[in-house]
């Protein structure tokens, strides 16, 4: 398949009609540029996904779409279980709910400048960060459960940040149908000292400054001016999502053989949802899910400590955390009337328009807060769903830049100093675990993420609000 096969259907638009065994047929949602950028690989693992039993209406890929394990990274589907739906550890991903969390500084850029390379250094010292990292807390196994099945609303009970930030996460910072008895014992002793931890790879910490805001509406009810001074968190749920993803591979695996699913790639290991094994990876996924939320919560707490210790005069209220490795329980219209279905998402962001009841009720009016993260070099930006985006794409928007360079092919091109230099350069402070980690995640091996947000809006899966730039990042 090449993207000439490819079919323009809107703005920013494109479909692959069904062929051969796609149910359904697959939906591109990327600016002409884009679509000439998208790898051979990622427009066959979306038509793969439009193979498998209960899809509803599309396979959907996202602007920042390429290539991932089974779905493509920046892929969307929604299963019906009364349809013989499956649910796929591919579909979410290995780092289950990594997401983005925002806070406001109340500081402007003039205020936390003399400061910056101090604060960068402090937060550094205190946030642990790099692969196998831990952290100051060890929870034991029953703590660990209760953080499994509570989320963000734990660790606040248990003095790490505010109860007001609880209204300000998806979900209210805790998913049902969580089940602790479904996570392995290996999963849980990975994660006993890893709570309050950054990660590697893409995973950040950034101090961001709000350079353009484009809708004057929406930003006033997320609280963001030109010079504002942002915090941003980008992680998810370290080794027990990973390990849940791992032990599930193989559970899910001899299930798909046991219901006789033909399966075009075997990477898309599932099983139907109703069945007993469907049914305990869901609950498993919900504890990674409440795990990410947990420890950005901790995170959150540190980063608040940091700043009050240097800048007392700062106040870091919560804009909004918001996930993008998730499989949903999630009402949506299908052929005039409303029906739960299960939403994956995998490297793609929920995007709720205005009015929705689970938006918060400060940003009803407005739409949901849409957190796009970008490189170490590069704009961040701040969208609001669209009401348009739930019959477009299941409330679906991109969650970041994308890559379009290997991580094996970064490190042959760079070195991890070279890009430190090249961001001071430009006035960006860096501190990272690892120089290899840099290399890995040079600015120029990911998608223009401007043309990914354009891309985004023009289609109307979610509009502009803010763009932000980055004045310094930790990395792992």
């Amino acid at each position: 398949m090449k993207s000439t096969d490819l079919v323009a259907t809107g703005e920013c638009r494109f479909e692959l009609p069904p062929q051969g065994a796609m149910r359904v047929p697959a939906v591109f949602f990327a600016s002409p540029g884009l679509v000439q950028q998208l790898e051979d690989k990622v427009l066959e693992q979306a038509a793969n996904v439009a193979c498998l039993p209960g899809i509803v209406r599309a396979s959907l890929a996202m602007p920042d779409a390429h290539w991932g394990y089974g779905f493509p990274i920046g892929g969307v589907a929604a299963f019906d279980p009364e349809r013989g739906g499956i649910i796929s550890v591919g579909g979410i991903g290995y780092d289950i709910s990594c997401g983005v969390r925002s806070m406001h500084t109340s500081l402007h850029r003039s205020q936390i400048e003399p400061h910056l390379e101090q604060l960068t250094e402090l937060l550094f010292q205190r946030i642990p960060a790099g692969v196998g990292s831990k952290g100051a807390i060890t929870l034991n196994n029953k703590q660990l459960d209760q953080l499994l099945t509570q989320g963000a609303s734990w660790a606040v009970g248990q003095g790490y940040g505010w109860p007001d930030d609880l209204a300000n996460i998806e979900d209210n910072g805790r998913v049902c149908g969580a089940n602790p008895d479904k996570v392995s014992s290996q999963a849980k002793e990975r994660q006993y000292r890893q709570m309050g931890t950054l990660g590697s790879g893409n995973h950040y910490l950034e101090i961001q400054v709000v350079d353009t805001v484009y809708d004057q509406t929406a930003a006033k009810a997320f609280g963001l001016t030109v010079d504002d001074v942002l915090v941003s968190i980008h992680c998810g749920s370290r080794a027990l999502g990973h390990q849940i993803g791992t032990d599930y591979l193989q559970i899910l695996g001899r299930a798909a053989a046991r219901y006789g699913l033909i399966l075009p790639e075997r990477e898309l290991v599932c099983a139907p949802i109703r069945s007993p094994e469907g049914q305990d990876f869901y609950q498993a996924m919900a504890c990674g899910i409440n795990c990410a939320l947990a420890n950005r919560q901790i995170l959150t707490h540190l980063v608040r400590e940091a700043f009050a210790f240097l800048l007392p005069e700062a106040f870091l209220p919560l804009i909004y955390d918001v996930s993008h490795n998730t499989c949903k329980i999630e009402e949506h219209a299908v052929q005039g009337r409303r029906v739960p279905l299960y939403v994956h998402r995998k490297g793609a962001t929920r995007a709720f328009g205005p009015g929705h009841p689970e938006i918060p009720a400060h940003y009803r009016e407005v739409g949901q807060p849409v957190l796009i993260g970008g490189t170490m070099g590069s704009h961040s930006y701040i969208l609001a769903g669209n009401k348009a985006g739930e019959d477009l794409a299941w409330s679906s928007a991109c969650h970041g830049a994308g890559r379009s360079m290997s991580r094996k092919k970064a490190l042959k091109r760079w070195k991890g100093q070279s890009v430190i230099n090249d961001l001071a350069r430009q006035g960006i402070i860096l501190r990272a675990a690892s120089k290899r980690g840099v290399a890995e995640e040079a600015p120029l091996a990911y998608k223009n993420v401007d043309e990914v947000v354009e891309s985004t809006h023009r289609a109307g899966l979610a509009r502009k609000v803010a763009r932000v730039s980055p004045l310094a990042c930790i990395k792992g």
